[in-house]
């Protein structure tokens, strides 16, 4: 078990790599266990490093200016730890249907920009958990797949 601040380094550089500007693939072999769980409520939940890079290979290939970054410092408990962050992109790219709301034809030129928490869990210095709450409704309105009351 690595100490709450080895936690929160590993969590650092997934955000920067993998969510951020800075997006290095390569992130998910190095520190993601090799069945880790990502789970968001706009998605479905992906297991296992292979559908985790095959999502944000499609999520960044429609969304190229993807980029979320914290919005406070970490909080660490155990193997638990816990980031704030905003983010988003503008759809410049491919057809995307990933969104469990509804897909995306290509290139709309919509922007969403929205906010979340998100849990993860540390194991030996690999992120096995990844469970966020986000504001999808945020998200889905802006892209156009759902309508504000």
């Amino acid at each position: 078990m690595g100490t709450q601040e080895d936690n929160k380094a590993v969590v650092g550089r997934w955000f920067t790599e993998f969510w951020g500007q800075d997006f290095n693939l390569a992130v998910v072999d190095e520190i993601a266990a090799p069945d880790m769980l990502l789970r968001y409520s706009l998605h479905e939940p992906r297991r296992g490093r292979d559908d985790i890079k095959a999502f944000m290979h499609d999520f960044r290939a429609a969304f190229p200016d993807l980029n979320f970054r914290g919005t406070a410092d970490l909080i660490a408990e155990g193997d638990h730890v816990v980031g704030r962050w905003e983010g988003g992109g503008t759809h410049t790219g491919p057809a995307f249907g990933d969104f469990l709301a509804g897909g995306l034809p290509a290139a709309t030129g919509r922007r969403m920009h929205f906010t979340g928490t998100t849990v993860l869990t540390v194991i030996d210095g690999r992120i096995v958990e990844e469970i966020g709450l986000d504001d999808g409704v945020t998200a889905l309105t802006q892209l156009g797949l759902i309508r504000a009351a």
